[in-house]
């Protein structure tokens, strides 16, 4: 099945808005407003197209399109979208707003307790999330660059005012999800003889080497980073002294949420209210690296740096979270390829070490933290190649391109999904896990990212089908009636002989939204060049001008209207397939053969008209 961004973004948008709104208003519904975690996303299938994607822009009412008018005539008329969007954004930054008026990110239903016969007391639904923190930063992003765009187009005091209001609310919650991200970053140093550190050295070694020589290559390899680190001791990074010692082992990463005695950040032009004690342990999860690395790839976009959506004090945060989104990159890729041989992530399923998990999932974390590695390093080299055939063994291993057997246990990845407990939630009561079910749409995502970034024509083309092979398996997953009707997710649909009930998922839908918007940045880029066909192409060409002049010394003697118009459109074509030559030789090759069949047909002509003469 094709990604066809344009007509599948409309047709989310259309689903989603039959959903949500009703003449204009937002219908937040039975459970929604219970997790930011959800709002976030579901506000985010309507606002991230509308901001990334120029043909979907609400923010200049005068441009908005037809099609899109016509998906989100629930939303409200040509005129009426923006401010109700306004009115939306604003509900959902005081619904999610304390007592103290500062930002709350609670993870809410997201969360569940570990045993099934407790309740979450409402203290744990209000938790704080990395999940949380990381959509509002994308969220806010998406919404002030809404708001700075809008400004412009609108005149009406009520609307003007109200659109200040929110701007205020989405600052105060962008630089709070920063500071909440910052403080939930950690680095974990555990000795290589402790448990957690024999797991690390069985999963980076893969049982090849004496654990002595893989401390060794730890050592060697990781020194850099280790300095990095220690050097970053002075710009808040909280970690145990004991990192100087080379024998001793360390992750770092996300926790689940802001760690325990995470220090308040206190050195902002604007105190930053609401910073709520922290309770996670200081144990990084690759699921939440990852998501944390989503989010803050954001502050650095080409439409935040372009726009000067970011204040000073949010300049300095992204400056604080880039350097923990470069360290936890080199890491976990330098983990993920750890060896001089097969890379420990290419041993499916990925062991985490401090929680003792194994799953497919894990690997595709651990992948998609070194996807994003390979984009910061423009690497389109071997490690590229490699993960290509990682991503389509996952695909397979997931059932999302073969068939599910007969009682195949796969099928709990995406159904009821895979669980992670929550370490140090304990200290809010009963311990809580969190369950991730987009499994399907995260392999999507990254092998678009990884497309996106392949200049092989070979790895593209793989990355390509194999794209267009899950995003068919997740299409037939929507729901196809009653609640949620045309969004997602109901597994039921691909895997009919598993058990499985229809549950409408903000966060599945969300991640699919992602992906089209990736896959129109990925369609918008220049096809790759073959050399190959561009030398080929440069041969026909000049062989193609050498025949036209040739003609054109008999034109003058022969030519008569019909002849004329013939040379003027071989002239246009040729210099057509001369500027293509470079960036596109498979359309000048295209472009150069037809018109050497025509010459030919005219240099025929000419010889037979010669001849009756």
């Amino acid at each position: 099945m094709q990604i066809k961004p344009r007509q599948h973004l409309l047709d989310i948008w259309r689903a989603a808005a039959r959903h949500s709104f009703d003449d204009g208003k937002l219908v937040w519904g039975d459970t929604d407003g219970l997790s930011s975690v959800a709002d976030a996303e579901r506000l985010l299938c309507l606002l991230y197209p509308a901001t990334e994607v120029p043909a979907f822009r609400l923010d200049q009412p005068d441009t908005t399109e037809r099609d899109v008018l016509r998906a989100l005539e629930r939303v409200g008329s040509r005129l009426e979208i923006p401010p109700n969007l306004i009115t939306v954004l604003s509900q959902f930054m005081r619904t999610h707003t304390g007592p103290d008026d500062s930002p709350t990110f609670s993870g809410g239903h997201y969360f569940r307790p570990t045993d099934p016969k407790q309740k979450l007391t409402h203290e744990q639904t209000q938790l704080g999330v990395v999940d949380a923190y990381s959509m509002s930063v994308t969220l806010c992003l998406a919404t002030l660059g809404f708001l700075k765009v809008y400004e412009e187009n609108t005149t009406r005091p009520e609307v003007r005012r109200s659109l200040g209001e929110l701007r205020e609310a989405t600052n105060i919650r962008l630089t709070a999800a920063m500071v909440s991200l910052l403080r939930s970053f950690t680095v974990n140093v555990f000795d290589a003889e402790s448990e957690q550190g024999r797991r690390l050295i069985q999963v980076i070694g893969q049982n090849k080497q004496s654990d002595r020589a893989v401390l060794q290559q730890f050592s060697r390899k990781f020194r850099p980073l280790r300095a990095t680190i220690i050097e970053s001791l002075s710009r808040g990074i909280e970690v145990d002294e004991s990192i100087r010692d080379e024998s001793q082992l360390f992750e770092c990463g996300w926790a689940w949420g802001v760690v325990k005695d995470a220090p308040t950040v206190v050195d902002l032009d604007v105190p930053v209210p609401g910073q709520p004690d922290g309770i996670a342990d200081r144990l990084p999860y690759v699921y939440f690296t990852v998501v944390a690395l989503d989010g803050i790839q954001d502050l650095f976009s080409e439409r935040t740096l372009t726009l000067g959506l970011l204040d000073e004090d949010q300049q300095k945060l992204a400056e604080a979270l880039r350097l923990r989104w470069e360290l936890s990159q080199q890491y976990w890729s330098a983990i993920a390829r750890f060896g001089t041989e097969r890379w420990p992530l290419e041993d499916l399923p990925w062991q985490t070490t401090g929680l003792r998990l194994e799953s497919e999932y894990f690997s595709l974390t651990v992948a998609a933290i070194l996807v994003h590695d390979l984009i910061r390093r423009k690497a389109t080299d071997d490690d590229l190649t490699r993960t290509v055939a990682i991503m389509e063994r996952l695909a397979d291993r997931g059932r999302v391109t073969s068939r599910m057997t007969r009682n195949d246990p796969t099928v709990r990845l995406h159904h009821p999904g895979v669980t992670m407990p929550l370490a140090g939630s304990e200290r809010s009561g009963a311990p809580l896990e969190w369950r991730m079910t987009d499994f399907s749409a995260q392999l999507l995502k990254r092998i678009i990212q990884l497309a996106a970034l392949s200049r092989n024509i070979e790895a593209q083309d793989r990355l390509i089908r194999l794209g267009e092979q899950a995003f068919e398996h997740l299409w037939n997953r929507r729901i196809e009636g009653g609640e949620g009707a045309g969004l997602w997710d109901n597994a039921a649909a691909v895997f009919p002989d598993a058990a499985l009930g229809r549950r409408l998922s903000w966060s599945i839908t969300e991640r699919i939204t992602e992906c089209l918007v990736a896959a129109r940045s990925l369609y918008e880029q220049q096809p790759i060049r073959s050399p190959e066909l561009a030398e080929l192409a440069r041969e026909l060409l000049s062989e193609a001008a050498h025949l036209f002049g040739k003609e054109q010394l008999e034109a003058s003697a022969t030519a008569d209207g019909s002849r004329g118009r013939a040379m003027r459109s071989i002239e246009n074509r040729l210099d057509r397939a001369r500027d293509l030559v470079d960036e596109r030789p498979a359309t000048a090759f295209a472009l150069a053969l037809p018109v050497l069949q025509e010459l030919d047909t005219l240099a025929q002509a000419r010889g037979a008209a010669a001849e009756e003469m």
